[in-house]
C-alpha cells in the first residue's frame, strides 16, 4: 500500500512538472507580446523586439501584450507578464486591469504587426514577414 501511494504521489508530481512545462510553452506561443523600452518619456530610443532584450539606451526591455493596433500605432497592456486582459470597456484608457495602454509607434522599428482593423482583434506582432492569426499578410512600415 505504501508503495502504492508513493508511485501515485510521483506520477502526480511528474504530471504537474509537464503541465508547468506547456504552460511556458504557450506563454512563448503568443503571437501578440511585444517588449518596448521602458525608460521613461525622456528616452527617445523607441527599441521593441518580440523577444526579451535591452533598449539601444541599454535598460532592460518590459513585457506588453497588443491589445489593439491603430494605424501604425500598436497599444500596449503592460502588466503582470502573461497578462491575457483587453482594453477597459468604461475607460480605453486603460487596460481591463487598470494600468494605463502604452502606445508606441511601429514605425521604423522592423516589427510586422496586423492592421486588418475593423472589428478583428488579431493583435500580432512579429519579427519576420507571415499572416495574422485572420489571414492577412502582416504590415511592416518603414
Amino acid at each position: 500500500m505504501k508503495i502504492f501511494k508513493i508511485l501515485l504521489m510521483l506520477t502526480l508530481l511528474v504530471f504537474a512538472a509537464c503541465a508547468t512545462m506547456g504552460d511556458s510553452k504557450t506563454e512563448k506561443q503568443r503571437s501578440d507580446v511585444l517588449y518596448t523600452c521602458d525608460c521613461g518619456p525622456e528616452c527617445k530610443c523607441n527599441s521593441m523586439s518580440t523577444k526579451p532584450g535591452n533598449c539601444t539606451c541599454g535598460k532592460p526591455m518590459k513585457w506588453g501584450h497588443v491589445v489593439k493596433t491603430e494605424g501604425d500605432e500598436a497599444l500596449l497592456c503592460t502588466c503582470a507578464e502573461g497578462c491575457k486582459c483587453a482594453i477597459d470597456p468604461n475607460d480605453p484608457s486603460k487596460c481591463g486591469c487598470g494600468k494605463p495602454i502604452k502606445r508606441v509607434n511601429l514605425k521604423g522599428t522592423g516589427i510586422h504587426f496586423c492592421n486588418c482593423g475593423g472589428s478583428c482583434m488579431c493583435n500580432t506582432v512579429s519579427d519576420k514577414p507571415g499572416k495574422c492569426r485572420c489571414g492577412m499578410d502582416l504590415k511592416k512600415v518603414d
